[in-house]
């Protein structure tokens, strides 16, 4: 993708949604951190609603250990793998607890040293929570990356190094937001909605798909 054409599609996102905004919900660091290692081959509306009741008493790593696995397991019963996850938030907990007294470290390296963390995870709690320029590449902006031309690449950490060097300033503090928003909304895997799409002369996934019938610039879903 022509450099022009980097810059006008980061525009018409940003002017579209100035202030992007995770859908996770939480209330410090300690619980987006948790909210991101759940959300793993699982939706946020699935998540939020596991850990809503979870988080008005769990807060910070020291409560998390308190409650223990088979506690947690019972609040997260409904996400996918929640066995796994229930073990790994509470190691991470502990880690947290033992390593960096209670709190979540800004540091990409030290939050994949962490049990259940990957770098996907660490990228997303970097900068949501830290501001970072980071990019995390989950299968929503695995896929608008290679179906418009903005960063294709064969594997996450690929398309990951490609953002990178393709998104210029001002946009790469929220470019992940704008990215996985677009692809869970409107690029979707399935079918992307090519027809309301506010970017879509400047992608190069051809032939554009066309509104089904009834269909309007308003559908959603």
């Amino acid at each position: 993708m022509k450099k022009a054409d980097v810059v006008e599609l980061y525009a018409r996102l940003a002017a579209e949604n100035p202030h992007p905004e995770t859908e996770l919900e939480s209330g410090n660091d300690f619980q987006l951190l948790v909210a991101v290692v759940l959300s793993a081959q699982a939706t946020d509306i699935g998540v939020n609603k596991a850990t809503r009741a979870l988080f008005d008493d769990v807060k910070t790593p020291a409560q998390m250990v308190a409650l223990g696995e088979e506690a947690l397991k019972s609040h997260i019963r409904t996400i996918g793998l929640f066995n796994t996850k229930a073990k790994n938030v509470i190691a991470l907990s502990a880690s947290l607890v033992a390593d960096h007294g209670g709190t979540v470290p800004a540091d990409r390296d030290a939050l994949e040293a962490l049990p259940g963390v990957g770098r996907k995870t660490a990228n997303v709690v970097m900068n949501t929570a830290f501001g970072a320029e980071t990019f995390a590449v989950d299968t929503h902006i695995f896929r608008v990356g290679n179906r418009t031309g903005l960063a294709r690449g064969k594997t996450p950490l690929a398309v990951e190094k490609a953002l990178d060097k393709a998104t210029p300033q001002p946009f790469r503090r929220h470019a992940h937001h704008w990215l996985i928003l677009h692809g869970r909304y409107v690029c979707k895997a399935r079918r992307p909605e090519c027809w309301r799409c506010i970017i879509s002369d400047v992608c190069a996934f051809k032939p554009k798909v066309a509104a089904p019938k009834g269909a309007t610039a308003a559908t959603e879903e």
